[in-house]
């Protein structure tokens, strides 16, 4: 059934509904604020975190020049 589970405060598995155990709306309310508001934590935090760039050896910034990469001139 789907009634029957733990009750935690009680330490015994029994009908919840009797029990009253119920889930209020304010405490499904916070948890759907909570979960949202990690998700976008993670959204912005995936945004901001870069590798910091590692600097070009003269003879990289050469071949680069010579084959046209970066160049920008029109």
């Amino acid at each position: 059934e789907w009634e029957f589970g733990y009750n935690a405060m009680t330490d015994v598995y029994e009908n919840l509904v009797d029990a009253g155990v119920i889930d209020p709306a304010k405490v499904t309310r916070c948890a759907l604020q909570n979960a949202a508001s990690v998700a976008g934590m993670v959204l912005t935090t995936q945004a901001i975190v870069v590798e910091k760039a590692k600097p070009k050896s003269a003879a990289a910034a050469a071949a680069a020049a010579q084959n046209g990469i970066g160049s920008y001139s029109v």
